[in-house]
C-alpha cells in the first residue's frame, strides 16, 4: 500500500469519527434547542389562556376568539383543556373536535408538568400547570392544559438532519479532496526521487540529479554517496585483482616452461600441481569479476550476448555440426554486468555443446521481477545424484573431456552473487537442462 493512500485512509476515518461525533452534537443541542423553543411557546400559550378565562359558578367563559386562531380550527394540532380536580373537562378547544389527543392531567395547584405522550401512533408534547381559583368565597382547584402534535416539531428536526449532513457530507468530500491535492503536491518530491533510481536501476542515469526539499535532500546526497562508493569499490577490486593475475601467471608460466623443457619425469607432480594453480587463479579472478547484484543502473540485451557465443562456439564445436533453437522474447534484458552475463551463459552454452549429441534448445523468459534462463541438450544427461557435486570446484562428469571444471561452480557462484536459484534436471530431449532464475 501506498504511502498517499495510507495518509488518505487514515485521515478518512479519522475525518468520518469526527464528523458522526459532530453530527451527533449538533443534532442533540438542535433537538434541545427546539424542544425549549417549544416549551416556551405553550408555557406563553398557556399563560394567555389562563389570562382569558373567567371562572363563574357557573362554569368558565372564554372569548370566543379564544386568543389563537389555531384553537378555534378543528383538529388545526394545537389543543386547549381546562380539567377540574376529578378530571372532567370543563372546558376544551374547538381545534379538539374530531382529534385524538391524550387526556388531559390533574396537577395539584402550583404543579407543572411537560410530558411527551402517543395517542394512535401519533405523538405529543402537553404542558400542564395546576391552580387553584378564587371565585367569589371559594377556591377551585383546575389544571389547564396545552397540547400540540410533533408533526411541525418532527418535520422541523428533519429537515435540519437532512441540511446538517449535507453540508457536512459535501465539507468532508472538500477536505477530501484538498488533501489529496496538498498530499500529491507534498510528496511529489518523493515520486521524483523513486522515478531517477527507476532511471537508475535501467541504466538511463547514474545518480540522483535533481536538488530536492531538506528533508529528503540527505537521503538522496547519501544514495550518490552509496552509488559512487559501489562503482569505485569494483573497479579497486578489479584492477587489485586484475594486478594479482599478472603477477602470477607470469612466475607460473615460466616455471611450466622450465619443467616442460627439463627431461626428468620426476617433475610430473609439480607440473600437476602448477596446472591445478593456474586453474584456480583462473577461477579465483571469474569469481572476482562476478559484479552481482551491487551492479546498480546496468542492463544488457540478452539476445545480442547468446548471438557472439554461439558464434564462437559453432566455430569450436564445428565437427559436431550441432543445431540450437533459441526462444526469448524480443527486448529482454539482463540488469547486471554483461561480463557476469557472459560468464554464466558460456560456461552454460559450453558445456551443452560438450556433451550435445545434435540439439540444444536456450529459453529465456520473465517471470514476474525475476529472469528465468534454460539450457537443454540432447546429451547423456546428468544423475540427480550428480548435479550436486558438479557444482563443486574442480568436479567434471567426464575427465576424459578436456577442462578444468569449475564452469559450473562458477555459474553457481554468479547465480548467488544475483541471490537467484540453480536447478539441474532432465531434460525433455534426454539430456541435461540447466535452469538459471535470477
Amino acid at each position: 500500500m501506498s504511502l498517499n493512500i495510507r495518509i488518505i485512509l487514515s485521515a478518512s476515518v479519522v475525518l468520518f469519527i469526527f464528523i458522526t461525533l459532530t453530527a451527533a452534537a449538533l443534532d442533540r443541542a438542535f433537538v434541545d434547542s427546539t424542544e425549549s423553543a417549544l416549551r416556551d411557546r405553550l408555557t406563553s400559550q398557556l399563560y394567555a389562556l389562563m389570562a382569558a378565562a373567567d371562572v363563574t359558578d357557573e362554569g368558565i367563559l372564554m372569548p370566543s376568539n379564544e386568543l389563537d386562531a389555531l384553537l378555534g380550527l378543528p383538529s388545526s394540532g394545537v389543543y386547549a383543556q381546562i380539567s377540574s380536580e376529578h378530571g372532567k373537562t370543563l372546558w376544551q378547544s374547538s381545534s379538539v373536535l374530531g382529534a385524538r389527543i391524550p387526556q388531559p392531567q390533574m396537577l395539584a395547584p402550583g404543579e407543572k408538568s411537560f410530558a411527551r405522550s402517543s395517542t394512535d401512533s401519533n405523538d405529543f408534547y402537553t404542558f400542564a400547570y395546576g391552580v387553584k381559583w378564587a371565585t367569589g368565597n371559594k377556591t377551585v382547584p383546575l389544571t389547564f392544559n396545552i397540547t400540540t402534535d410533533m408533526v411541525s416539531f418532527d418535520k422541523q428536526i428533519s429537515e435540519y438532519r437532512t441540511s446538517l449532513w449535507g453540508w457536512l457530507v459535501a465539507m468532508a468530500m472538500l477536505l477530501l479532496i484538498s488533501q489529496a491535492v496538498i498530499l500529491r503536491w507534498g510528496l511529489s518530491p518523493l515520486r521524483k526521487v523513486g522515478m531517477e533510481l527507476n532511471r537508475i536501476e535501467s541504466g538511463k542515469q547514474e545518480k540522483i540529479e535533481q536538488h530536492y526539499p531538506q528533508e529528503i535532500d540527505h537521503l538522496t546526497r547519501n544514495i550518490n554517496v552509496l552509488l559512487q562508493h559501489e562503482r569505485d569499490q569494483k573497479t579497486r577490486y578489479r584492477i587489485a585483482l586484475g594486478d594479482l593475475a599478472h603477477s602470477l601467471k607470469t612466475p607460473l608460466a615460466v616455471m611450466q616452461s622450465g619443467l616442460n623443457s627439463s627431461p626428468d619425469k620426476q617433475d610430473d607432480s609439480l607440473q600437476e600441481q602448477i596446472t591445478r594453480m593456474n586453474a584456480i587463479v583462473e577461477y579465483q579472478l571469474q569469481r572476482a569479476a562476478t559484479a552481482g547484484s551491487a551492479s546498480i543502473g546496468n542492463t544488457v540485451e540478452i539476445r545480442s550476448v547468446i548471438a557472439r557465443l554461439l558464434e564462437s562456439l559453432h566455430k569450436v564445436y564445428r565437427d559436431k555440426s550441432v543445431i540450437h533453437h533459441i526462444t526469448l522474447p524480443d527486448g529482454l534484458v539482463f540488469k547486471g554486468d554483461e561480463g557476469d552475463l557472459m560468464e554464466l551463459l558460456g560456461n552454460l552454452l559450453d558445456n551443452a555443446f560438450k556433451w550435445a549429441k545434435q540439439r540444444i534448445e536456450i529459453v529465456a523468459e520473465q517471470q514476474g521481477k525475476k529472469l528465468c534462463l534454460r539450457v537443454i541438450d540432447d546429451g547423456p544427461g546428468i544423475d540427480t545424484g550428480q548435479a550436486d557435486n558438479l557444482l563443486q570446484r574442480g568436479v567434471r562428469a567426464d575427465r576424459l573431456i578436456a577442462g578444468h571444471g569449475i564452469g559450473l561452480s562458477i555459474v553457481s557462484s554468479i547465480v548467488d552473487a544475483y541471490h537467484g536459484e540453480l536447478i539441474i534436471k532432465k531434460s525433455t530431449l534426454g539430456g541435461c537442462e540447466v535452469m538459471v532464475i535470477l
